[in-house]
């Protein structure tokens, strides 16, 4: 991984910066495709936007970040070791990294009834100054019967972990009733057995939601060759700045990067910049918490995605490469928001979103779970995600004319073949090549040594899955 820390931590680019004052300018919007249609939920002036040399405040007007003074650390362990304690599962930790750091900023905590409400019911919260931000997934934190009868009548608990080692304290504690049902109700639409997260996060725990103010103790780290690239909304804006960037457009994934991927980035840093932009910068920002048991672990997806850049598919001059620590739902157009807020707390005001953004196959039909085109309506009629610009893409298949990936053509369907996920997974399981031009050879080949380190099944080919 050292030749992409290299990649990701150059030298600031050669363009000039930019004016740090809050002075704007308008320009005008050329005529974009259908696969990359411009849609700010502003009012407008005939057909212009308004470019701002500044990055995007977070929301809530600034970062809430919860960790402890490094001066002071020391105290509030010892304060920890006096409290009663709640042991995290891995899942819990991961939530604790992400509110730790500011991604669910203004969240100072763990949700407490009422902020668990307005998420369930309005995928938003009310602030003391009637201004609304978008939350949509529940951060909570489950306890069972006996952790509450342990807490008593104490307003703080320690949170530690599976070793005992303190790594937050819990101010100010709210306990209330855990409604499994209707959280699963209303964060899925369906309550249907097989959903990952709800197996892994919510159906063995605890009958009690436990909220308060978080202190973090220590930055959580995961020791696994990684926590480099797991930079905090505030370094990652420190970044940016470094960089120049007027304008950074987010790209949010889970599996590894194909050539298909590569042309949406590069052709919305071209739109951006026809519209005036100077140096737009991409986040790629590949998901770095809980995935399901059939999604690539990130330390290969993170192989994978050097390869990408290193084979020049990506410009590492204007991408920053970072892991967004949250944990998965697979909650569809509900999660998208989530993944969309949180990018806004990194500095990011253009949000890339394409078909099924955060859906997965219905967990007992062979169907998807949601619409595939609900993830980017919903996004661009979200409460509290007004600020942020939606750029939605048609899709991109594998052009054979050209032997490439490009935008589908449908005038010319017979010439496109569409190479999805399941189907993907199954040729690199089978030591199978994808048609040149669908993947860079160094990032197919990752794909196919963690595919060879399984164990396959029967003959040694792998059979190929339901699509989901």
């Amino acid at each position: 991984m050292a030749s992409m820390i290299t990649l990701f931590t150059k030298i600031p680019l050669s363009s000039p910066s930019f004016n740090g004052s809050l002075r704007t300018h308008f320009v005008s919007i050329p005529t974009l495709p259908a696969s990359l249609s411009f849609k700010p939920r502003i009012r407008q002036t005939g057909v212009r936007v308004l470019v701002r040399a500044a990055l995007i405040e977070p929301d809530g007007g600034k970062l809430v970040e919860l960790l402890v003074e490094e001066s002071k650390r020391d105290i509030k362990k010892r304060e920890a070791a006096l409290l009663p304690r709640i042991r995290l599962k891995k899942i819990d930790v991961q939530w604790v990294h992400v509110l730790s750091e500011g991604w669910a900023s203004p969240l100072r905590g763990f949700m407490k009834e009422s902020e668990f409400l307005q998420t369930l019911h309005f995928n938003s919260l009310r602030l003391e100054d009637g201004s609304v931000v978008n939350m949509s997934v529940p951060i909570v934190l489950a306890i069972d019967d006996s952790q509450k009868q342990s807490i008593g009548n104490s307003t703080r608990v320690a949170l530690v972990d599976s070793n005992d080692n303190p790594i937050a304290i819990l101010s100010d504690i709210e306990i209330y009733k855990h409604p499994k049902e209707e959280r699963i109700a209303r964060t899925w639409g369906t309550t249907a057995p097989g959903l990952p997260y709800v197996e892994e996060a919510i159906t063995n725990t605890g009958n009690w939601l436990i909220g308060g103010d978080l202190e973090v103790i220590e930055p959580i780290k995961y020791h696994d060759g990684l926590d480099c690239f797991r930079l905090s909304p505030a370094q990652l804006r420190e970044e940016f700045t470094r960089r120049n960037a007027d304008a950074v457009f987010a790209f949010q994934l889970r599996n590894p990067v194909h050539n298909g991927h590569a042309l949406l980035m590069t052709d919305t840093r071209c739109r951006l910049l026809e519209m005036g932009y100077k140096n737009p910068v991409l986040l790629l920002h590949p998901l770095g918490g809980y995935t399901k048991a059939d999604d690539v672990p990130l330390s290969w997806r993170m192989k994978q995605h050097e390869k990408v850049l290193e084979d020049g598919v990506l410009d590492p001059e204007t991408t920053v490469v970072s892991i967004f620590p949250s944990p998965m739902h697979y909650a569809g157009p509900t999660e998208v928001q989530w993944h969309a807020k949180a990018r806004i707390n990194a500095g990011a005001n253009f949000y890339i979103v394409g078909r099924d953004p955060a859906g997965m196959g219905h967990p007992v039909e062979k169907r998807d779970l949601y619409d595939a085109d609900h993830g980017k309506k919903v996004l661009s009629m979200a409460p509290g995600l007004e600020r942020l610009n939606i750029l939605p893409f048609r899709v991109a298949a594998y052009d054979k004319t050209q032997g490439k990936m490009a935008f589908f053509d449908p005038s010319r369907a017979q010439d496109f073949l569409f190479i999805s996920g399941t189907k993907m997974r199954t040729l690199a399981k089978n030591k199978e090549n994808p048609p040149d031009g669908f993947m860079c050879p160094g990032g197919w080949k990752v794909l196919v040594e963690y595919y060879d380190t399984m164990i396959p099944a029967g003959n040694g080919r792998v059979p190929e899955a339901i699509p989901a």
